[in-house]
């Protein structure tokens, strides 16, 4: 990760990406106070699996830009979600029913919400 983000710029830059793309139901959550898998995760649902994949791209392009790779890439090749892994922060880009399935809001219930967008 480039040294000019903290985690949570990067959850936030990340969520400004996707609330400039239209992202619907942007959420970040804090979750580094009960888990070691990353420090944040952002959460969004696209329209269509279209939308997904195209939020997706943006997102690694935008932040490719100012030099901050991701460390994995899950999904590509569904057609309901996609995660971008940057090992401090977890993008979770969903279809609605998939996110609505997965309901990752439940799941980290116990994290700190930084608000929607």
């Amino acid at each position: 990760m480039s040294d000019s983000y903290s985690p949570k710029e990067l959850a936030l830059r990340a969520a400004a990406i996707l609330d400039e793309k239209k992202g619907v139901d942007i959420e970040v959550i804090k979750v580094s106070e009960i888990t070691t898998i990353a420090d944040y995760f952002v959460i969004c649902t696209g329209s269509s699996s279209t939308q997904v994949r195209a939020f997706a791209d943006e997102v690694e392009f935008k932040l490719k830009q100012a030099g901050i790779l991701p460390d994995h890439i899950e999904g590509r090749d569904t057609r309901s979600w996609v995660v971008l892994d940057y090992r401090s922060v977890v993008i979770h880009i969903f279809d609605p029913e998939a996110r609505e399935y997965y309901d990752l809001e439940r799941l980290w219930a116990d994290g700190e919400k930084l608000g929607g967008l």
